[in-house]
């Protein structure tokens, strides 16, 4: 399998959520977006999808 770099940015998860979220009609606040888009992030590292890089 070929291997490709993606950066996956917890911000943009976040709006994405919010967005799909809200034309379903519910309105989430910033605090529920954050542990959503966190939530998500860690499924993608859990399932082998993605690998965490630090930065220093």
């Amino acid at each position: 399998m070929k291997e490709i770099e993606v950066f996956i940015d917890t911000e943009e998860i976040a709006e994405f959520f919010f967005h799909e979220l809200v034309k379903r009609g519910y309105v989430p606040n910033e605090d529920e977006l954050e542990e959503i888009a966190d939530i998500t992030f860690e499924y993608l590292i859990e399932k082998s999808i993605i690998d965490e890089e630090v930065e220093d």
